[in-house]
This record gives C-alpha cells, structure tokens and sequence, in this order.
C-alpha cells in the first residue's frame, strides 16, 4: 500500500514546508493579537447603555459571525482595490483574520465580564469606585480568568482559518503545500506532511488550553 509512499521527499522537502510552518505562525500570533484589539473595542461598545454605540457593535459582530471568511476575505481582497485601497497579500490576510476573530473574541470577553456577580458590581459602586477602577479592580482580574480558555480555543480555530490565505497566495503552510504538491505532483506526501504541522499547532494550543485550565482552579481553590 505504502510502496508508492516517499518518505524521501518528504524529508526533502522539509525545510521549505517548515519555512510556510513560521509563517503561519507568526501570522496567526499577529492575527490573535489583532483580534483582542477588535474585540476588546467592539465589547467595551457593546456594554455601552446607549445606542450610539451599542447598536454598531452588535450589527458588525452579528455580520461577522453570520458571513463566511471566505467572503470577507474575498471582499478585501478584491472589492478594496476598487474602492482605491490596494494592500498587499499579507496585510489583506491579517486584516481579514483579525476583523473576523474580533467579533468572536468581542462575545467571548462579554460573556466573561457578565459572569461577574451583579453583588460584586454594586459592592465596588456602593465604596466610591469609578467606573474604570470597577473595571481594573474588580471586574477585568476576574473575567480574565474566566476567557482564558476560550481565548485559545478561538487561537486554535484562528490557525486553520489562516489556511484560507492561501487562496490569495499567502505563503503559508497551506500554500507551501500546494506549490510543492504541484512541483513533484505528490500531493500524499506533502499534504500528509501539512496535516502533522497542523495537528502538531493544535495540540500545542489545546495543551495550553489545559494548563490554563488547571491553573485558573487551582487559582480558585487557593482564594
């Protein structure tokens, strides 16, 4: 079964498949730190009693979750340069990622500040605190706690929607694979090897996942 299988060029080949490998990496990293940006802005408006802020908020995260990447991906890569913005591939995809994970991430961090108890809220009011001490003090240690898994849960979907950059030529692990598929015409080899990379960044995710895990109740056993 496995005598058509070369081991040997998937040996050769290693180093460039590993070069496609950092570079999802530090795109994905670049792409998770741009989605906390999003979605810290995009929650602190959601949170907001007016609608001046609110409603935007809630239109664009509902947009997003209820568009497909691809599109969107689609639409800054093709429809910006009609509109007079021309960006390069790389840009294009960290924006694209970051913007689409932001409105998860957004959810995600809401989720945990309202798990906050109402009581804790009021205590800190009924004590003189403003409304930015409540949230350094009181409320932002706590929901930290509580988004952290979920956090790197949305990093690991974050890796596998970065493969989507490939489609507008991103030289990422994905992309890698297809050109050396293509080179050799052995694709069993080369995606097989693409795959491992993946599952080897998903394990290494989901590890940390567990760690945190462990380590936030056994924060919460302690106090």
């Amino acid at each position: 079964m496995l005598e058509n299988f070369s081991f040997r060029t998937i040996v050769e080949y290693l180093p460039l498949v590993g070069q496609g490998l950092v570079t999802t990496v530090w795109l994905s990293a670049l792409s998770f730190f741009g989605a906390l940006a999003v979605g810290i802005l995009l929650c602190a408006m959601n949170l907001q009693r007016g609608w001046l802020f609110r409603v935007p908020a809630k239109a664009y995260i509902d947009a997003v979750r209820a568009t497909p990447l691809l599109a969107q991906l689609y639409f800054l890569y093709f429809g910006l340069p009609r509109l007079g913005f021309v960006l390069p591939e790389l840009v294009v995809g960290i924006l694209a990622l970051s913007l689409n994970s932001g409105a998860y991430v957004a959810e995600i961090i809401r989720a945990g500040i309202l798990s906050i108890p109402r009581g804790q809220v009021e205590a800190s009011v009924a004590s003189g605190m403003t409304y930015v001490q409540r949230m350094r003090l009181v409320v932002l240690p706590q929901a930290f706690k509580v988004t952290i898994p979920p956090l790197l849960g949305q990093a690991i979907v974050l890796v596998k929607d970065s493969a989507r950059l490939s489609l507008i030529s991103v030289a990422e692990l994905t992309r890698a694979g297809q050109l050396l598929a293509s080179d050799r015409l052995m694709p069993a080899e080369l995606y097989l090897t693409i795959a491992a990379f993946y599952l080897l960044l998903y394990y290494g995710l989901k590890g940390l996942a567990v760690l945190s895990g462990r380590w936030l109740g056994s924060a919460g056993a302690r106090t």
